[in-house]
């Protein structure tokens, strides 16, 4: 087992955030979390990287409770990609890539022939292998997301956790993000924890054959988790969000289905 979440709660001050959260991942599964703004999603995400402490519950990686790793051995099981990343100095992309090593660096931190070639095929996996020396303030909001993607890869850890990764992403540069993450979850078998607002991400790895939850969460309520057709219907996201929607799904010219996605109709309570 990879991650083990058991009864998680949190809260700040008094405010209750995570009520009672458990959640199982093994490798080659993907786990969608969802809930509106300041449901607990990137606190959740903190709390698996041992950022944040909970009031009750434990959480285990590979095995072994969050807290009594040190950072320098949690990086090698746990990767991640955060919402936002402001690059202030230009290092080249291959320097960038090569961060993600320092957690397998030797003594003096210098890294090896081996270190080189796990980058280079970590760029060459999200298809940035032509821009490993360019500088990396230089680059674009897509690419620059490939490159955190590229680094977190080449940490060679079994989890790999991100938070709302297409935020501010073009469709093409979102679809290419996402059948990247298909690719290295089907072909390296990593966990990928992802939280987002995008409803149509779980249902993207679920049409896609990946073993995929979604863990919907609401603000101080115990979070639900199911397979995304199964929880993400028009009641729960009633509940939820308030909001009145439809799901539907589309298929090709062949009529093989595609995706399932979700069309928002109106409020609750709203015409």
């Amino acid at each position: 087992m990879i991650l083990n979440v058991e009864n998680l709660s949190f809260s700040f001050d008094e405010n209750p955030l995570l009520c009672d959260l458990s959640l199982l991942m093994d490798e080659g599964e993907v786990v969608c979390l969802l809930g509106p703004n300041g449901s607990g999603k990137t606190t959740l995400l903190d709390c698996v990287l041992g950022l944040r402490r909970p009031i009750e519950g434990r959480i285990t990686v590979c095995g072994k409770d969050v807290e009594e790793y040190p950072r320098s051995r949690l990086a090698k099981k746990v990767a991640y990609v955060p919402q936002q990343h402001r690059p202030t100095f230009p290092y080249t992309v291959r320097e960038v890539v090569h961060m993600g090593r320092m957690a397998h660096a030797g003594l003096l931190g210098v890294p090896g022939k081996a270190d080189d070639e796990i980058c280079a095929e970590a760029l060459r996996r999200v298809g940035m292998e032509e821009y490993s020396e360019r500088s990396y303030t230089s680059l674009s909001g897509g690419e620059l997301k490939l490159v955190l993607l590229a680094r977190a890869l080449a940490q060679k850890a079994p989890l790999m956790i991100l938070d709302e990764p297409t935020v501010s992403l073009d469709f093409k540069n979102e679809m290419l993000f996402l059948e990247t993450l298909v690719q290295l979850v089907k072909q390296e078998g990593i966990a990928v924890l992802m939280a987002t607002h995008a409803l149509q991400h779980a249902f993207f790895f679920e049409s896609k054959g990946i073993q995929t939850k979604a863990v919907l969460l609401n603000k101080g309520e115990k979070a639900q988790t199911g397979a995304p057709k199964l929880l993400l219907t028009e009641k729960t996201l009633a509940e939820v969000y308030g909001v009145r929607s439809i799901i539907g799904e589309v298929t090709d010219e062949s009529g093989e289905t595609m995706q399932t996605v979700t069309l928002f109709g109106s409020l609750e309570g709203k015409q």
